[in-house]
């Protein structure tokens, strides 16, 4: 088992550790169905020559999918590499936070902000404040659910 550390935002690592691996501040192997283990595997490259030692606050196991790259010699993630992970972990964050709040709401009548606590109590997120998780989830839905003027509303008749 060949591990790597990357830095991607405190939220973020709770979020992983919570979710994947059961609160433990241990090294986090993704399920191979997942789309972020194959993010990680196309992103690993050979270690350059000169490169420091991995340092970061979330130590991951790197895939090794049978009979392809194998993760002793392509053991390091460039900082453009893991930017591009960090970025995908976000993603899988705000997407599922915005899901457990429209099933919350929906499916159980639970209001927004005792959705969002509840998310954060499920994934043991204490980094990151409720409030700007609610506001994300105002942002998105009207973003999303609030498409502007309808377009028989633009245009007025002028009468002679």
């Amino acid at each position: 088992m060949v591990t790597t550390r990357i830095q991607i935002k405190p939220h973020l690592k709770e979020y992983i550790l919570g979710k994947y691996n059961q609160f433990l501040d241990q090294c986090v192997r993704f399920p191979d169905r997942l789309d972020i283990y194959h993010a990680i595997f196309n992103l690993t490259e050979k270690r350059p020559v000169n490169c420091p030692v991995d340092s970061g606050n979330l130590e991951i196991v790197l895939p090794h999918p049978h009979g392809s790259k194998h993760p002793e010699t392509y053991n390091y993630l460039s900082r453009e590499s893991q930017k591009k992970i960090e970025q995908k972990i976000e993603r899988m964050f705000w997407s599922d936070l915005r899901e457990f709040i429209e099933t919350n709401r929906y499916k159980n009548s639970a209001g927004y902000i005792e959705s969002v606590y509840a998310f954060m109590r499920k994934y043991g997120i204490y980094s990151i404040s409720d409030d700007a998780l609610i506001k994300h989830y105002y942002r998105w839905r009207k973003k999303v659910r609030n498409p502007g003027k309808r377009a028989y509303h633009s245009k007025k008749k002028s009468v002679l």
